[in-house]
C-alpha cells in the first residue's frame, strides 16, 4: 500500500507547511496496518506458528480490511474462515474474496453492529480445538460490534454511549461502561473460541492498555459493574443515561449478571496478545526523520488528554515560547486523544477545535506551525482530518467575518477554520492510532 497523502490543494499557504505536511506523510506510512500485520506474523516474537492447526480470522476496527489483507499476504492465502468488520461498506481486495464483510457503526453502534456481533459469535462458536482464531483489532472496534447484553435495547445502549461521548469522558472510562453493556466486550469473545486465539492490535488508546483497546473482547477485564457505575456517577451521567441501562447496571452490581472474565481467568492461558503499532509508532518515524534534516526534536512528555480547547491551548502557548528561543528548526510531538465537551451547535472535532484553541495563542506568531491530525482521517462528524494552523490563521478568519472566540464557544470550528483554509484532508486513510501533533518551529 502507498504512504497516505495529505490533500495540499485544501491548505492554503502559510508558515511551515510543507515541512509538516512530509512529516505527517512519514507518520502515516509507519502505521500502515498492511505492513504492520505483516511484519508481525513473519519476522518476531508475534509470528503465527500454526502448525496443524487450522487458522479462523476476525478483523474489527477502522483498519479491519488493511489488517485482513496484510494477513493473508503473510499466512499465503485465506483463511479457512473469516470476517471483516470495517465501519463502510468497501470492495473486499481480490485476495480477500473468502472473507465475509460486514458494516457496523460508529462511533454509535447500529443494526450491522448487531448483526456483526452475531456473526463473529458464529464463527467462534464453530472454532474447535484444531482451530487458531486471528482476531485483527483496530480502534472503533467498540461500536462496529457493539451488540448490547441480553435485556439492554439498542437505542438504550446507543443513549447511554452518547451521553458519555458528548460529556467529554475519556475512552478508557467509556469503554468501562462499554466492556459491561456489550455482548463481545471485556473478554467474553475469548469465552466463546474454543481453540487458541491470537489477537494483533493497533492501538488508539493512551497508554495501549488491552482491556480499553476496542473494549478488549479478547482480553482479562480488570474493571467491574460497580466501576461502570461509577464512571457514570463520577461524570454526573448516572440519572441521566435511559433507567434500562442503570437497571442493568445495579443488577450487575448485586451479582444477578455474570461479571466479564478477570485476569487469571482459565479462559485466558491459551490467548495471546500483541501490540503492532501506536501513536509512538507514527511519532518515532516522525521523529527520526526530523533528526536526519538536522533538526531538534520536542516530544511531549505522557500522552494527550484533557479537553480539545485547553490542551490546544497549552500547545500553542508552548510553541509560542519556542518560536522566541529555539536557536534551529525544532519539531514539537505529541499523540493521544482529547475529549470535547458539547456546548454549542456548530460542527467540528477535536483535533479542528484544539487547532483553532492553538491558533488564538499563536495570533500573529511568525515562525511556528501546528498540525492537529485524526490518523483515520475522520475528526467527528466531519469529512476532514483536522487541522494545520500558523500565526496567520486568526487573521484569515477574521478577513472572513468570523470571530473566532465565538466558533471556539460554539464547537464551531470547522466553519472557522474552512474559512481560514486551514484544514486538513486526507479521506478514510485505513488505519488509526488515535490522534498526533506536529509542531514546526523555525528561528527568527
Amino acid at each position: 500500500m502507498s504512504a497516505i497523502k495529505v490533500d495540499r490543494r485544501a491548505l492554503r499557504d502559510g508558515f511551515g507547511r510543507d515541512e509538516v505536511l512530509d512529516l505527517l506523510a512519514v507518520g502515516l506510512e509507519a502505521i500502515e496496518p498492511g505492513s504492520l500485520v505483516r511484519r508481525a506474523l513473519t519476522d518476531n516474537a508475534c509470528a503465527l506458528r500454526a502448525g496443524r492447526e487450522r487458522v479462523m480470522m476476525v478483523s474489527i476496527g477502522k483498519a479491519a480490511v488493511a489488517m485482513a489483507r496484510g494477513a493473508i499476504e503473510a499466512l499465503g492465502g485465506s483463511p479457512r474462515r473469516g470476517i471483516v468488520v470495517a465501519p463502510t461498506d468497501v470492495v473486499l481486495p481480490r485476495e480477500a474474496a473468502g472473507l465475509d464483510l460486514h458494516v457496523g457503526g460508529h462511533p454509535l453502534p447500529d443494526s450491522g453492529s448487531v448483526e456483526a456481533a452475531a456473526a463473529v459469535e458464529r464463527l467462534a462458536a464453530e472454532s474447535t480445538e484444531d482451530d487458531l482464531v486471528l482476531c485483527l483489532l483496530s480502534g472503533g472496534g467498540s461500536s462496529l460490534v457493539g451488540a448490547p447484553i441480553e435485556g439492554l435495547s439498542l437505542v438504550d445502549l446507543r443513549e447511554t454511549i452518547g451521553r458519555l461521548l458528548s460529556g467529554g469522558v475519556p475512552i478508557d472510562e467509556t469503554n468501562v461502561v462499554r466492556r459491561h453493556l456489550t455482548r463481545l466486550s471485556g473478554g467474553r469473545l475469548a469465552r466463546l473460541v474454543r481453540g487458541r486465539l491470537k489477537t494483533l492490535a493497533l492501538s488508539d488508546v493512551p497508554g495501549n492498555r488491552p482491556e480499553v483497546i476496542a473494549s478488549g473482547p479478547t482480553v482479562p477485564d480488570p474493571t467491574t459493574f460497580r466501576d461502570a457505575r461509577g464512571v457514570l456517577v463520577r461524570r454526573g451521567l448516572w440519572l441521566r443515561v435511559p433507567p434500562p441501562a442503570r437497571w442493568m447496571i445495579e443488577r450487575g452490581c448485586r451479582g444477578e449478571l455474570e461479571e466479564t472474565p478477570k485476569p487469571g481467568d482459565p479462559v485466558f492461558a491459551r490467548t495471546r496478545f500483541c501490540v503492532l503499532g501506536s501513536g509512538d509508532t507514527f511519532l518515532d518515524a516522525v521523529a527520526l526523520r526530523a533528526a536526519r534534516r538536522g533538526w531538534s526534536v520536542v516530544r511531549r512528555e505522557g500522552p494527550l488528554a484533557g479537553e480539545a480547547r485547553e490542551v490546544g491551548a497549552e500547545i500553542g502557548r508552548e510553541l509560542r515560547r519556542l518560536a522566541k528561543e529555539a536557536e534551529a528548526p525544532t519539531i514539537w510531538l505529541a499523540a493521544g486523544e482529547t475529549t470535547v465537551v458539547v456546548r454549542g451547535r456548530g460542527t467540528g472535532g477535536r483535533n479542528q477545535e484544539a487547532g483553532l484553541s492553538a491558533a488564538l495563542e499563536l495570533s500573529d506568531v511568525m515562525g511556528a506551525s501546528v498540525a492537529f491530525l485524526a490518523t483515520d482521517g475522520v475528526d467527528g462528524p466531519t469529512d476532514v482530518a483536522g487541522a494545520l494552523v500558523d500565526g496567520g490563521t486568526v487573521r484569515r478568519i477574521r478577513a472572513a467575518g468570523l470571530n473566532e472566540r465565538a466558533a471556539l464557544d460554539e464547537n464551531d470550528s470547522h466553519l472557522a477554520l474552512r474559512a481560514s483554509g486551514d484544514l486538513l484532508m486526507t479521506g478514510p486513510t485505513g488505519t488509526n492510532v488515535a490522534d498526533v501533533v506536529v509542531g514546526f518551529v523555525a528561528p527568527r
